[in-house]
């Protein structure tokens, strides 16, 4: 028989994650279910998919918690209406959200514009002093750089971007809206229609695009910087409700959302170069912050950023 887990949390509070059938969301699902907190998910996921994330949920399920997941389109105010309306049934007039996580990985990952021409010579350089053929090199680079020697990043053959396909304003506008601003409503309407315990969390995930330029993360970086500010605001303007307000910015993490940005493998190999404990981030370490921040300690944490990278971002480690 699975082990009850020892409650950190009142025994008619939830969890709501929206996005939460993989990567940082189902972690911190797992996470929090283990301590005891009932759990909520909106994801948005193909029937196929279902095969690998039921059993997901039947773990969360089979902790003693409640589990409610709906396979809604969480973008659109009207199913997140219905969605409320549903949830509110289910909770009860005692039931009530503790954590809203805003875990939405859905945006557009193209260029601004056509790259420049690449002027680095160092792989036919180096084939030519060691009296090799360049072909034969790059190829031995992309296969050892596969499997996982970091170190040949340099003479890789460099990741490919569409030359016509450049992102528009109708991607940035969606991006940013469902990657960023679309929190906001999901609070608003948890607050009107009183859903949150009196000591709520709402919590979103940014990264180091926030403030560095990757090729093809335009969009999705302009969505992050729009979420730190709308949880700013809500920081600021919701405190009087008791809602306290917070971003975590993880380190480079292998989940599904980041193996969708091109380059994505020289992304992870730059990240463990860099951090101090040579690794990447792992959904666990996010949802290990997430459960902290949850818990009536972390209560004064309010309208803040909160790198969880291992040093990452500080390291100015280049190997």
């Amino acid at each position: 028989m699975p082990k009850m887990p020892e409650r950190s949390f009142p025994a008619n509070e939830w969890a709501l994650i929206l996005g939460g059938s993989s990567g940082f969301g189902l972690a911190t699902a797992h996470k929090l279910s283990e301590n005891g907190l009932n759990i909520c998910v909106v994801h948005r996921d193909r029937r196929g998919a279902m095969s690998r994330i039921e059993p997901e949920f039947d773990a969360i399920r089979d902790r003693g918690v409640s589990l409610v997941t709906y396979n809604k389109d969480a973008l659109s105010a009207e199913v997140r209406s219905e969605i409320l309306e549903d949830l509110a049934e289910v909770l009860g007039a005692e039931g009530k959200i503790r954590v809203l996580l805003h875990s939405i990985a859905f945006g557009n990952l193209k260029l601004i514009g056509p790259e420049a021409a690449v002027g680095d010579d160092a792989r036919q350089r180096l084939a030519a002093e060691l009296g090799i053929d360049e072909a034969a090199l790059g190829e031995a680079a992309d296969r050892l750089f596969s499997d996982g020697c970091d170190g040949v990043q340099g003479l890789t053959t460099a990741p490919e971007y569409s030359a016509d396909a450049f992102l528009e304003e109708e991607d940035m506008a969606r991006t940013i809206h469902s990657m960023g601003t679309s929190l906001l409503g999901w609070t608003q309407e948890l607050r009107e229609r009183a859903l949150f315990a009196p000591d709520a969390r709402v919590l979103g995930l940014t990264s180091e695009g926030n403030s560095v330029a990757w090729k093809g993360y335009a969009a999705v970086a302009a969505a992050k910087v729009a979420l730190e500010s709308v949880s700013r605001s809500i920081a600021v303007e919701m405190a009087q409700f008791g809602i306290r307000s917070n971003i975590v910015q993880a380190g480079v993490t292998d989940t599904p959302a980041l193996r969708m940005i091109p380059g994505s493998g020289h992304l992870k190999a730059q990240a463990r170069t860099r951090n101090p404990f040579g690794r990447l981030t792992t959904p666990k370490d996010v949802a290990d912050a997430i459960y902290l921040l949850s818990l009536p300690e972390a209560a004064w944490i309010n309208g803040d950023v909160i790198r969880v990278d291992g040093g990452e971002r500080i390291s100015g480690a280049s190997r």
